[in-house]
């Protein structure tokens, strides 16, 4: 498996496979249904995290075929913000443009939710997104990119922090080291989000 860290001409295909990933997740997917049904939004919504996380040189990948990403994990390192103000003001544009303003509701507080919910006391690494193209699921590899980056932090001295939208992902995450530390409900559907640690091995 041959790793690297996104570039900024990744993000247009990285964005791709977070989109297709995360279209029937139980939080994002009812979180992000359009006023009308259309989904012209979901691309540019996941982009403004792809872009806000890129210039850091914390977004690891593994390509697939045609110029596609097989899987990717965007990272944050210790101290940044998701999105600059900027990103911020113009995804709140594309949201109330796109959702009913009772789901741009429900999504503002959702966001809260998240950001309520996230640990500062601490200086961690923060997986943002963890995603794996659908046609390339089945083979571990999304498992595999995790561990490498991990190994990597462990070296460095550094926790890991995550929010799991999916249950069904949880036990991968336990088998990577991570523990939950807390949780919270979806504001639309009561979907269970579960906040999770890790702190580094190896250190004393």
């Amino acid at each position: 498996m041959n790793q690297r860290t996104a570039r900024p001409d990744d993000v247009d295909a990285v964005t791709a496979t977070i989109a297709l990933a995360f279209r029937d997740d139980p939080v994002w997917g009812p979180a992000l249904v359009s006023a009308d049904g259309s989904t012209g939004h979901l691309l540019p919504f996941w982009r403004f995290f792809v872009e806000g996380a890129v210039g850091h040189g914390t977004i690891s990948l593994v390509d697939g075929p045609d110029g596609e990403v097989a899987t990717v994990a965007v990272w944050l390192p210790p101290g940044v913000d998701e999105l600059t103000p900027e990103q911020d003001r113009d995804l709140d544009a594309l949201l109330v443009a796109a959702l009913s303003p009772e789901r741009y509701a429900a999504y503002e507080q959702l966001y809260a939710l998240f950001d309520d919910a996230h640990p500062h006391e601490t200086a961690h690494m923060y997986l943002s997104l963890l995603a794996t193209h659908p046609d390339q699921r089945g083979h571990g590899i999304g498992q595999r990119l995790l561990a490498e980056d991990l190994a990597r932090f462990d070296a460095d001295g550094l926790p890991a922090y995550l929010e799991s939208t999916n249950p069904a992902n949880d036990h991968r995450y336990a088998r990577a080291g991570f523990r939950p530390v807390g949780g919270f409900r979806a504001v639309l559907d009561g979907a269970p989000v579960t906040t999770m640690w890790r702190d580094p091995v190896g250190r004393d």
